[in-house]
């Protein structure tokens, strides 16, 4: 952070939210310096995807979270699969998609993708066991 962005350190604080968009119920909270948006599955957190803003204004939203020094994590299932703001480290696979300066992290999406698996097929050896 240089001198200049010393005066536009952003603070949230805020009680826990719920966020609707298309249907889709996400829990909000906060940290000091984190932004958590947890939706329950991969498909729940494409479809918030989709229905964001224009690249002009996502483009600018990232980057006064960048500004602010925070940084807002997707959640699914506790794993993290998309990153914004301060911390995220786009790599290959989000510049191939065209969502830097976001980080997309594969290996949360699997790891949350695979536990929904288990936990639906744990579901029905519970009802047909």
């Amino acid at each position: 952070m240089n001198a200049s962005d010393a005066g536009r350190r952003l603070s949230v604080e805020t009680e826990d939210l719920t966020l609707s968009v298309d249907g889709v119920e996400a829990a909000v909270h906060a940290t000091d310096r984190r932004i958590f948006v947890e939706v329950d599955g991969v498909r729940d957190a494409l479809r918030v995807a989709r229905r964001l803003p224009d690249d002009s204004v996502s483009d600018r939203a990232v980057a006064e979270l960048a500004r602010g020094g925070l940084t807002a994590e997707v959640r699914v299932r506790g794993r993290t699969v998309a990153v914004a703001g301060a911390d995220a480290r786009p790599g290959p696979l989000s510049h191939r998609l065209g969502v830097a300066p976001a980080e997309l992290r594969l290996a949360g999406a699997v790891g949350a993708g695979y536990g929904g698996l288990s936990a639906s097929v744990r579901r029905a050896q519970r009802l047909f066991g």
